[in-house]
């Protein structure tokens, strides 16, 4: 029995629709260009382990703005988008950066310097990072536990601990290794000689400090600032703990003690007492939290772990280096000083702030501003540098201090009650956020930890709620965790 397709053309000639079907299909192929499909997480995973790239090309600071750009036009695609709780705060706090803007060419009383250009991109800049990790946030709470496993993203941030460890090795070791960034080649003149930029821009494994009577290096490779890579530390290593200990297999963890003890080294020769501080407030939360839980052999272990790495740094040659640091405090009353000059000018304009921070004349050496050659330690930072709370409460006034705080309080008292270990490490994480914002600048990597922490805390919150209305659950991290 013949088909339609075997039937001939009664009059012989071809059918020709499908040879111009045929003749379009040809062209088509000849013009197609394979598309790439990358994974939905591709950008989390460029910003943490791709970090040092980042770094290396001059980029890292506006790195977390570039890769917000994809995360923005990924959230526009799955739009109607997922906020966290306690969302509408943060809100507030970016609505008042904006209203705060208002106020950038006022000068108060006791402050110098005159608007300008480098005023209006430093305030600017800062809007914009707030904005870039507010997409950070977003970007990571609304991808499905397929897309971005918390256990990956927790490993994403372990591998980017080992990368600030690298980094602090590298400064302490080799405190001079620095190079010419690429984006240093295209940058106008300019810029390029601006001793700020370049900071920002052009690598280098270490700040050199001489408070202690001798050259010391402070590791901040692959960061801008010492205190930004103590800073930074702090975070990722709590981070670390939980992906390569916790849930880690026996390798992981024979491993971490390793890298541990390497970490040690830099930790020590940053001369870094806030990281020293964040490092013991660690140890005593996670204590505390233990105790609470009545995880005595857990409780038992770390208290052991501690007394042997407490004999070794008494016998090493460590502790005179920190026996230094503590007895010169270098910094304190300087720091004291601004604290108290950036609140008595904030008083000026309590509910907008200036819109980005000031310089204030004269020091606590000093009644004149900058250095002189009878006293070179007259010259400071500008007001609100020594601490994220300042910068706010400077730059947004009282008020805009009070969204910030508020955002960051209210997410401790939601997660209060998640004793998973993502959980009770998130909660560490925030807590040391509230602490670090006293003697830290948070912006912009620091930040960006916090937020991604966030991040983590609202997808296992998710996790937890609907677990517990019957609805699906997404798969558990694979390994078991360790009581």
């Amino acid at each position: 029995m013949s088909t339609l397709t075997e039937t001939p053309d009664p009059a012989g000639w071809p059918d020709p629709v499908p040879e111009r079907r045929a003749r379009r299909l040809g062209r088509r192929r000849q013009h197609y260009i394979p598309r790439v499909h990358l994974p939905p997480a591709w950008p989390v995973a460029a910003l943490l382990v791709g970090y040092p790239i980042w770094w290396a090309l001059g980029l890292g600071i506006f790195s977390f703005t570039i890769i917000a750009i994809p995360m923005a036009w990924g959230l526009v695609r799955r739009w109607p988008i997922r906020l966290p709780a306690g969302f509408g705060l943060w809100l507030l706090f970016l609505l008042w950066c904006v209203f705060s803007l208002s106020m950038i060419t006022v000068d108060p009383p006791g402050t110098y310097g005159q608007f300008g250009m480098g005023r209006m991109i430093s305030s600017g800049l800062r809007l914009v990072q707030y904005l870039s990790i507010t997409i950070l946030l977003l970007y990571i709470g609304n991808l499905t536990e397929k897309e971005l496993p918390r256990l990956r993203l927790v490993r994403m941030l372990g591998i980017f601990f080992l990368t600030t460890v690298a980094g602090g090795l590298l400064g302490t070791y080799v405190p001079d290794f620095e190079f010419k960034a690429p984006l240093e080649y295209v940058l106008p003149a300019a810029l390029a000689n601006d001793s700020y930029v370049l900071n920002l821009v052009h690598p280098t494994a270490a700040q050199i400090e001489w408070f202690l009577g001798f050259r010391s290096p402070r590791p901040e490779a692959p960061f801008e600032w010492a205190n930004a890579w103590g800073n930074n530390l702090s975070i990722l290593l709590i981070w670390f703990v939980i992906g390569w200990w916790t849930y880690g297999g026996p390798g992981r963890r024979l491993s971490m003690g390793v890298f541990l003890s390497l970490a040690a080294i830099p930790v020590v020769y940053s001369l870094n007492r806030g990281l020293w501080a964040a490092l013991g407030f660690a140890v005593l939360f996670g204590a505390i939290r233990m105790a609470m839980r009545g995880r005595v052999w857990a409780l038992a272990g770390m208290s052991a772990i501690l007394l042997v790495g407490t004999v070794f740094f008494i016998s090493s040659p460590l502790k005179q280096i920190v026996d230094d640091r503590l007895a010169n405090p270098h910094s304190d009353s300087g720091r004291a000083w601004n604290r108290n000059k950036t609140m008595e000018v904030a008083w000026g304009s309590p509910v907008l702030g200036y819109g980005g921070t000031r310089w204030a004349i004269g020091s606590q050496n000093s009644s004149v501003t900058g250095k002189t050659g009878g006293c070179p330690e007259c010259g400071h930072p500008p007001l609100g540098a020594d601490g994220q709370l300042w910068l706010v409460i400077i730059s947004q006034g009282y008020v805009g201090a009070f969204f910030y705080l508020a955002f960051f309080l209210n997410a401790l008292w939601r997660y209060r009650r998640d004793n998973t270990p993502i959980g009770s490490a998130g909660l560490l994480v925030l807590c040391l956020a509230l602490f670090t914002m006293l003697i830290y600048d948070h912006l912009v990597t620091p930040l960006a930890l916090y937020f991604v922490t966030l991040g983590l805390l609202w997808r296992n919150d998710q996790a937890r709620r609907a677990a517990r209305f019957g609805a699906a659950l997404p798969p558990a991290p694979q390994h078991k965790a360790v009581s």
